[in-house]
């Protein structure tokens, strides 16, 4: 992958994973709940089986995530990584935001 792929990809992980968190966390006034979601999204991308194969076969299922989880090349993890910081921020503005005062629905 090249750097300039790379670059886009994880602004890109970032801003989504922080939109994303934002809004949840104004709708479920929670400050964190995009981190507890986020591997859930992660596991999804990394491993293309169902989510109720995790419950018929988890034995395989699971197996089968680790292996791709230590295939994952070096960018696809700093990508990753950047979603999750993304997510983290997201939550520790809402947290601010909101000791400022301003109320959020």
């Amino acid at each position: 992958m090249s750097i300039p792929i790379l670059l886009i990809s994880v602004l890109l992980f970032f801003v989504l994973f922080f939109g994303i968190g934002f809004l949840l966390n104004m709708l479920f006034r929670s400050s964190w709940i995009m981190v507890f979601i986020f591997p859930l999204v992660a596991i999804s991308i990394v491993n293309k089986v169902k989510l109720i194969e995790y419950f018929r076969n988890p034995g395989d299922s699971f197996g089968q995530l680790g292996e791709n989880f230590s295939a994952l090349h070096t960018a696809d993890i700093i990508i990753l990584l950047s979603g999750l910081a993304g997510a983290i921020l997201a939550g520790f503005v809402i947290k601010l935001l909101r000791k400022m005062g301003y109320r959020m629905f």
